[in-house]
């Protein structure tokens, strides 16, 4: 669950990354419709009034890029729980991804979009994302899933805990579901509509998809067992984040278990990935 709520956490703008790149944060800051019917609770930072901020930074490397950041974070205030550093081999580019809580008493959200500003501008950086989740609005997705429920409801399940700050416009599936069933009961409690789209291998429902997912941020591809065209990617042309049940970049595509089995791997597990036009490499 912990990929998906960072991959919320601040918006992004190019669609196909690199396979060197690290994983980038999807979609862009669109306010969601209002909906008392499928908003859940902000995520917590602690009490006294402090807040969870998110800060995603691309720039050249350099040194002191991180005790920069730690000092104006600091300086404000802030206590900083988590940071994630990336820099690719054989290229001078820093990734880095920031947890931290904040008074916004003390820290506004004014002064701290300034703060980021002027470092961004101090070390040339061409990313500089900060995202409050308790106030900005929340990323608009849609769930898609074939005939497996577990990874479905575990996406569910952690939505309507707080534990990702989304709004879930629909969840779209190629199976049918009985209505009785924990899903769509789960679903119906929430009024989160589903789509039934049967599909064919001459006929991927591809454009009653897009028609669908118009208005998202980004989608979610919980074990939907179907390959998109180019086609599809270009028109949807935002982020979508697929879940393979394996580890990639092994045991790509289908019976990935039985691969990893096969191949006397010890350890298997899950992947998240953008998707781009080559199977499972995004």
């Amino acid at each position: 669950m912990l990929w998906l709520r960072r991959a919320v956490s601040a918006s992004s703008q190019s669609h196909h990354p690199p396979a060197s790149r690290p994983p980038r944060v999807p979609g862009g800051a669109v306010p969601s419709r209002p909906s008392s019917s499928s908003s859940s609770p902000p995520l917590s930072a602690g009490g006294g009034g402090r807040m969870l901020g998110i800060h995603v930074f691309r720039c050249p490397d350099a040194v002191g890029i991180v005790a920069k950041l730690a000092e104006r974070i600091a300086s404000r205030g802030g206590n900083i729980h988590g940071v994630d550093v990336f820099v690719p081999e054989n290229k001078q580019i820093f990734y880095s991804r920031s947890e931290f809580v904040f008074d916004p008493a003390n820290w506004p959200r004014e002064m701290m979009d300034a703060d980021f500003f002027n470092l961004s501008k101090f070390f040339n950086a061409d990313k500089s994302i900060v995202r409050v989740p308790d106030i900005d609005p929340k990323f608009r997705i849609a769930v898609l899933a074939s005939k497996q429920d577990h990874c479905l409801m575990d996406l569910l399940h952690g939505w309507q805990d707080g534990r990702l700050p989304v709004h879930i416009d629909c969840v779209i599936s190629n199976h049918h579901r009985a209505p009785n069933t924990h899903v769509m009961q789960l679903l119906e409690r929430h009024r989160i509509p589903y789509h039934y789209l049967k599909t064919a291998p001459g006929n991927k429902r591809e454009e009653e998809i897009l028609n669908l997912v118009e208005d998202t941020n980004f989608l979610v591809l919980a074990r939907y067992m179907q390959i998109f065209s180019r086609r599809f990617l270009e028109c949807y042309g935002k982020d979508i984040i697929n879940i393979h049940h394996g580890l990639l970049p092994s045991f790509k595509g289908g019976k990935p278990s039985k691969q990893a089995y096969d191949a006397g791997v010890k350890l298997i597990g899950a992947t998240s990935h953008f998707v781009t036009e080559e199977l499972d490499a995004g």
